[in-house]
């Protein structure tokens, strides 16, 4: 086993080069030791970066090829290890070929093997970002973050800009191979027009509206104040927005507060039922991708994205419908959620819908809470200290006492939900979906999210 070699000088370019076939590494970090075989894409020559000799810069069209064979050549050069059960495979998508991208497996993986290394320099960081562009020169753009409320944005904001900068190097940059490997069309609430907002249901609009308001305060309003980059990049709209979607896609918070992307590393799935991959760095800041279980062969690799009972939100920012997910969020949403409520577990990764048809005690608990609110204010206080006080049998004697009420509620929000969501289906009809391509996906959030109620109504109503 050899020990693997330290990219510490990455951005000196072609100097750092790794051309050894039979490469390995033993991780010297808190990551499990376990070793990797460097192995390069079949029936490919080496290359440099430098030699490709790329006559074009990055076209980011939606229709735009994504170079896949020229990110593994760079990743092999550049030092990315990979498992020999690791494959990038691909298929076609909103009428581009190979247009989504993903990593699988393709021979049996058993528990605990090293799938993926990436050298710590390859990976991009707000951190490293900040440190190399957060200057006096970018006070102008900062305080027109402050004035629009994104300064909690502003960790996302310089790894756009540093996505910008590397942009404009075009092929002088390392990270041009993997730059033009990126999607370049979308399908998360960013990208949808204006007549898409209008068929969503509540909460998805209101996510909409939040992530297209998002994507609107770090483009070009403060981009054009950025001294040290070109006129051209500074006002092209298509430009910012495509570096906004790419680092709100791809980059994931590590428990120091640092945002990193992780060049091959952000080709791992989601997976919300299991997942087949944990991350982790080491102490030099290297990428590390371990198996989490048997994985057998042509299974997805997939990490999690975040919370799978909540597929309006990875819907929202990922821009793919979470069929797997075991529940949704049921859609109640008060003019004024109050701390009690919140005690009483409002919030919506509790209050759900299972496709099993049931419904979580937090919905059965608020319900009854709005029904007190307005009728019994003695009961109310009685429900408040059952649950504080973990009294389950005064807690279930007084479900049982108002069951009449809240089943009724319950109720009437299933069918005035359906209702709306019928509406909302009804306008898709007859629209271009050359105009608006994300129609056929909002369709289908709806429906699931119309099966699910369905099963909730029938198993709590029997219709």
């Amino acid at each position: 086993m050899i020990k693997r070699q330290r990219i510490t000088k990455l951005l000196a370019l072609a100097a750092c080069i790794v051309t050894d076939k039979a490469a390995a590494f033993t991780s010297t970090s808190t990551c499990p030791r376990s070793t990797i075989t460097s192995t390069a894409p079949s029936s490919i020559p080496l290359y440099s970066s430098f030699d490709r000799g790329y006559d074009t810069p990055i076209n980011i069209e939606e229709t735009a090829h994504r170079d896949i064979q020229s990110l593994e050549e760079w990743a092999y050069n550049y030092g990315i290890q990979r498992a020999e059960g690791f494959q990038l495979a691909s298929f076609d998508a909103n009428g581009v070929a190979g247009s989504e991208v993903y990593a699988m497996a393709n021979q049996d993986l058993p528990a605990g093997t090293p799938v993926v290394y990436v050298p710590e320099g390859l990976i991009l960081s707000s951190d490293k970002a900040m440190a190399e562009l957060r200057s006096h020169d970018m006070d102008h753009a900062e305080k027109i973050l402050t004035s629009v409320n994104a300064d909690s944005e502003l960790r996302y904001y310089y790894l756009m800009v540093k996505i910008l900068v590397e942009y404009e190097k075009g092929t002088e940059s390392p990270w041009f191979p993997w730059l033009n490997s990126l999607p370049r069309y979308y399908t998360n609430a960013a990208s949808m027009t204006p007549f898409c907002c209008l068929c969503l249901p509540s909460l998805m609009r209101k996510l909409t509206v939040k992530e297209r308001g998002n994507m609107a305060r770090l483009s070009v309003s403060s981009i054009k104040l950025i001294p040290f980059l070109n006129e051209d990049t500074k006002y092209d709209v298509d430009l910012c927005n495509w570096v906004y979607q790419v680092v709100y896609t791809r980059s994931f918070e590590t428990a120091d507060g640092d945002l990193r992307i992780v060049p091959m590393g952000d080709m791992f799935n989601h997976g919300s039922d299991y997942t087949e991959i944990e991350p982790s760095y080491d102490e030099e800041g290297n990428y590390c991708a371990y198996t989490s279980y048997d994985v057998p062969a042509g299974s997805p690799l997939r990490i999690s994205y975040g919370d799978p009972t909540n597929p309006s939100f990875l819907f929202a920012r990922y821009g793919f419908l979470d069929d797997m997910t075991p529940s949704t969020f049921c859609k109640i949403i008060p003019a004024h959620i109050n701390k009690d409520m919140e005690e009483l577990g409002y919030a919506e990764n509790k209050m759900l819908f299972y496709k099993t048809g049931d419904v979580s005690p937090e919905v059965w608990d608020n319900l009854l809470y709005q029904h007190l609110s307005s009728t019994n204010i003695r009961d109310r206080r009685a429900l408040m200290e059952a649950h504080k006080g973990e009294d389950h049998e005064a807690k279930q004697m007084l479900h049982e006492r108002y069951y009449p009420d809240t089943s009724m509620a319950l109720m009437q929000h299933i069918d005035g939900f359906i209702e709306q969501l019928d509406k909302l289906s009804a306008k898709t009809e007859g629209r271009s979906i050359e105009e608006h391509p994300r129609l056929p996906l909002i369709w289908k959030h709806n429906q699931f999210v119309r099966d699910t109620f369905m099963t909730v109504r029938s198993k709590n109503f029997g219709y």
